[in-house]
């Protein structure tokens, strides 16, 4: 098995392309794996110490940049296809998947034009336009969330669910020790949400003292050090990092998680089954996030508030209204467990290794 996974910029896109590769070399121990991203930092740290190889390709977005950005980003389209071909006849794959990021196009297309089969995986419950396009060329698309299927050609798309991590699959049946204290988690996702950061420390500006609660907040690159000294100014007891690189320890020991809407974290909050406080990024594009979340609040496993209409006090109180109602939590816990699909990176090895059949 040679096969090439693609895309990159964000964790959310990173993360189920690890978890597939890994489950494809783990099928088969002899094959090949090499991983296509960009060079930006995170897709390098989240790649180093991989089992496969990593390459990356000079690509620039299209969407939501100015007329002169829009066409430096066409310069270099033509660029970045070269760059793909060169390295698709290299490695010789026998399937290339595309798991999102502006990336995966040229690679994507690259080997559908050097008759290579392909697929994409799309995350989010409304596809960005690069994989709008590329699903109308590749062989097969494999969906997270019920519903975009509608973007797709009809017959293309099957839902398999969003792969999770081998070792957040290992956590999930664990439970956390038993403290007097609760434990907040904060994800901004791999980068950070500079406002859910200060919206968290507005929330807990006041002294903590006869409130037991501990707090572990990923906060991105810029802010660790203010989040840090904020925490400390108001005596609350927090482990602030910019990136947590254990993020199953992390999942385990939170009773509640205060997050963005990421489809790869939602999918990681429903293998845990943990309840959560979900605040969308609202510049998200055609505000996926918002749509994302909605599911999991209408099915009782989380709150949801538009970042436009939150505010510290009110963020406080909703954290509290919950961590002070256990049955509550709980049953948010139980419900956000019924939205998990465990199953998902074993789907797409399944579904396609037997697109290479056909």
């Amino acid at each position: 098995m040679r096969m090439i996974v693609t895309g990159g910029g964000t964790g959310g896109h990173l993360f189920p392309g690890i978890a597939v590769a890994e489950e494809m070399l783990r099928r088969f121990p002899q094959g090949k794996i090499l991983f296509v991203s960009t060079d930006r930092a995170i897709d390098n740290k989240t790649l180093a110490d991989r089992a496969f190889e990593k390459k990356s390709i000079v690509c620039l977005p299209l969407k939501g940049k100015s007329l002169l950005g829009t066409v430096k980003s066409m310069a270099q389209l033509p660029i970045s296809l070269w760059q793909a071909l060169r390295l698709v006849r290299a490695f010789k794959p026998q399937l290339v998947l595309g798991v999102g990021g502006y990336v995966t196009g040229p690679v994507v297309l690259a080997a559908r034009l050097l008759g290579v089969k392909t697929c994409i995986h799309e995350q989010n419950s409304i596809p960005g336009m690069a994989n709008r396009m590329l699903g109308k060329i590749v062989d097969q698309v494999y969906i997270s969330i019920p519903g975009s299927e509608d973007f797709f050609p009809r017959g293309k798309a099957v839902l398999t669910g969003n792969p999770v991590r081998a070792e957040l699959l290992q956590e999930a049946g664990r439970r956390k020790d038993q403290v007097a204290s609760k434990t907040v988690l904060v994800l901004g996702g791999s980068q950070g949400a500079h406002r859910v950061n200060s919206l968290m420390v507005e929330a807990f500006a006041q002294n903590q003292s006869g409130e037991p609660v501990q707090i572990r907040h990923q906060t991105g690159n810029s802010d660790e050090e203010w989040v840090r000294k904020a925490y400390a100014a108001a005596g609350v007891t927090a482990q602030v990092s910019s990136f947590i690189s254990d993020m199953a320890a992390a999942y385990r020991d939170a009773d509640l998680v205060v997050s963005r809407a990421g489809a790869t974290t939602l999918a990681e909050l429903a293998v845990l089954g943990r309840p959560a406080i979900l605040i969308p990024f609202p510049y998200a594009a055609d505000d996926h996030q918002t749509t994302n979340a909605a599911f999991l609040v209408a099915g009782g496993a989380a709150l949801m508030f538009q970042e436009r209409d939150l505010d510290g006090p009110k963020l406080r109180e909703a954290i509290w209204g919950l961590l002070n109602d256990v049955p509550r939590l709980q049953s948010m816990a139980t419900r956000m467990k019924e939205f998990a699909r465990p199953e998902a990176t074993a789907a797409i090895v399944e579904k396609s290794i037997a697109l290479l059949a056909a």
